[in-house]
């Protein structure tokens, strides 16, 4: 079965960096806009970041612009998630979705991964 997995997650201060990664297998990864999501706990599953299946374009929710990079590599299967500047308000169990058509909602995405922990304390 398709399968995404995530990885990258953990505990950082304030300030600092994680880079997540999705790696993706059983589905074409090229053919499929990548995204991520998060969710904090007790609030709804929110966008964050997408890219498009060739890479050209990417978007980003106001409040991780110009601090999160989406990025990936076909040859590889594989969707990054570069946070710097972290800010405890990140804090959020972060999601890889792949979908054919890259939206800030959720309900277009295909498939999701379990998620990955993201953890900024103060």
């Amino acid at each position: 079965q398709i399968e995404l997995v995530e990885s990258g997650g953990g505990l950082v201060q304030a300030g600092g960096s994680l880079r997540l990664s999705c790696t993706v297998s059983r589905l074409r990864f090229n053919a499929y806009a990548m995204a991520w999501f998060r969710q904090a706990p007790g609030e709804e599953r929110t966008f964050v970041a997408s890219i498009t299946r060739g890479g050209d374009t990417t978007n980003y929710a106001d409040s991780v612009l110009g601090r999160f990079t989406i990025s990936r590599d076909n040859s590889k299967n594989t969707m990054w998630l570069q946070m710097d500047s972290l800010k405890f308000e990140d804090t959020a169990v972060y999601y890889c979705a792949a979908g054919g058509v890259a939206t800030t909602g959720t309900r277009r995405w295909n498939y999701w991964g379990r998620g990955t922990q993201v953890t900024v304390s103060s």
